[in-house]
């Protein structure tokens, strides 16, 4: 057993049951051009935490850990998109239209590939949703059953709505659950503190929370 320095307690782990999972650390939502600006967001939050989410995977790479990856993108028909998803709000742009980088949020187009410093190395899982939640849909439970992962890290985009669906599926799952409070970001500051909040409260009710440092930390000296 070790152990990560985490709020609001330890979070006691062992190495050979934790993967990493990135969610969402794609062009079209950090990028001008993509669905994320074409909302009316400052895509420069998501940006400046790629260094941060680069270290934390190099972190796990390192450590012969488990890396996945997740990719919010639908299919080119959108038989996978619900209008309920696409109508809703008033952006410049919408699920599916075409955009200066492809079309947005469109499986296989420029804008919905995961970031270059975070591109997924051959062998890592990688998922690609239709939901939010990274469980919706997709392999990711029998995925995770045939590495032997029980307890998850998170990092990427955004706090409040893809990273905390998916810990909560997980959680409901029974996996254990830590997100790398500095390693995920939303376009508002507020959000992302409320999420991190509700996360952890009434003692880890959804999961833990550390910084990539204290994750890394802890890694290490397993």
């Amino acid at each position: 057993m070790a152990e990560i320095d985490a709020l609001p307690f330890s979070f006691t782990f062992k190495p050979q049951t934790m993967a990493l999972v990135v969610i969402d650390m794609q062009r079209d939502f950090a990028e001008p051009g993509g669905f994320g600006a074409s909302l009316g967001n400052d895509v420069g939050r998501v940006t400046a935490i790629v260094p941060t989410v680069k270290r934390l995977i190099e972190g796990f790479r390192a450590a012969g850990l488990p890396v996945i990856h997740t990719m919010e993108c639908h299919r080119p028909d959108l038989s996978d998109l619900p209008p309920a998803k696409r109508d809703r709000g008033n952006p410049s742009i919408r699920i599916g239209d075409m955009g200066p980088m492809g079309r947005l949020l469109i499986a296989g187009e420029p804008g919905t590939a995961i970031l270059d410093e975070l591109a997924p190395l051959p062998g890592e899982i990688v998922i690609e949703k239709p939901g939010k939640g990274a469980f919706y849909a997709t392999s990711l439970g029998n995925d995770l059953k045939w590495i032997g992962a029980r307890q998850l890290v998170f990092a990427g985009v955004t706090t409040e709505v893809c990273v905390q669906t998916t810990m909560r599926e997980a959680n409901d799952r029974g996996y254990e659950c830590l997100v790398a409070e500095d390693a995920t970001e939303s376009y508002f500051p507020e959000f992302k503190a409320a999420a991190l909040a509700m996360i952890r409260a009434q003692g880890a009710i959804v999961g833990w929370t550390a910084t990539t440092d204290q994750v890394l930390e802890g890694i290490a000296n397993a």
